[in-house]
């Protein structure tokens, strides 16, 4: 059986750890919170490095990728550096992939017309495949990159103006501590609802969970979230705030949808390549292979 670990800088109430068959081989899939502590995820690294398969990393990417050109963040390359070796990644590699492919399917297949649609990304930088795919499809973007991430209240309504201020900020931000930028271990558990009305103006909130739920609004009116990661606890406070639906790019595992360093590790420990041997066509071919659609959950019908 092989095993992959997902090592986050997240809250431990978010851990899972279930046993699946991925691609026709058994799987022990774990995900593991260090709550902000970065000591913790570097010794819990070096404690399992080449006693599992594939690392992911959660609760921080490596990279920010804006219009194809990479940002590394420098307080992810502390954790890399302790996988010497069993290969970690942070789903960079098909994230984007991955979450285009949602947002089509939600399209091509009647989930929801997105035509049109009022969408609040509170972060598109680090999920611009989502970003451009939602421009693609016709719907109307708000992008609160530098409202929620930043603290500077400039709502951007354009990829391309995304793509012009992100370049001037990106070379900064990447360099600021991560805990400032993104809720890390404690701060996952606290929402402090901050800009409410793009909240309420939007027909769809999209992109990282924590990010969404960190900002989210006391009462909200029926709103879709198309989002990652969820739990069960999560799928409840947001039925509680007026989400109707959620709809998310990676499928249930085990009582939960697991972010795409979760699915990527997978990839990576079943392809068995040095992770310089893997091309971002080898994952878009594997995700055809898999056939991987959205999860839908109808809150409206969850038992509170």
């Amino acid at each position: 059986m092989k095993r992959v670990v997902s090592v986050s800088l997240g809250s431990s109430k978010r851990d899972h750890a279930f046993e699946t068959d991925f691609m026709g081989q058994a799987f022990r899939i774990e995900r593991i919170g260090t709550d902000g502590d970065w000591d913790k995820a570097i010794n819990l690294i070096r404690e399992l490095d080449g006693k599992v398969d594939a690392f992911g990393m959660g609760g921080i990417d490596l990279y920010v990728h804006l219009a194809g050109k990479p940002y590394i963040i420098k307080d992810a390359q502390r954790l890399v550096a302790e996988a010497r070796k069993t290969p970690m990644v942070d789903g960079s590699g098909l994230k984007n992939t991955l979450e285009r492919k949602c947002v089509m399917d939600i399209q091509k297949d009647g989930i929801m017309d997105l035509r049109g649609k009022n969408v609040l990304m509170v972060c598109a930088v680090d999920r611009f495949g989502m970003a451009e795919a939602f421009e693609e499809v016709g719907a109307r973007l708000t992008l609160g990159d530098f409202i929620y991430t930043v603290g500077i209240p400039l709502p951007l309504h354009s990829l391309n103006t995304l793509k012009i201020a992100g370049r001037i900020a990106a070379p900064f931000v990447v360099r600021m501590p991560f805990d400032k930028i993104y809720p890390t271990g404690k701060q996952q558990e606290v929402i402090i609802p901050k800009h409410s009305k793009y909240y309420y103006k939007a027909d769809i909130l999209a992109g990282d969970f924590n990010y969404i739920r960190r900002y989210l609004p006391d009462k909200l009116n029926g709103q879709t979230i198309i989002t990652n990661t969820t739990t069960s606890d999560d799928m409840k406070l947001l039925k509680q705030r007026g989400i109707k639906r959620v709809i998310t790019t990676t499928p249930d595992m085990g009582g939960r949808s697991f972010g795409t360093n979760v699915i990527e590790a997978l990839m990576v420990a079943i392809m068995q390549r040095p992770l310089n041997q893997i091309a971002p066509q080898d994952y878009y071919n594997m995700l055809k292979e898999l056939n991987m659609k959205p999860g839908v959950v109808d809150l409206e019908r969850l038992d509170a």
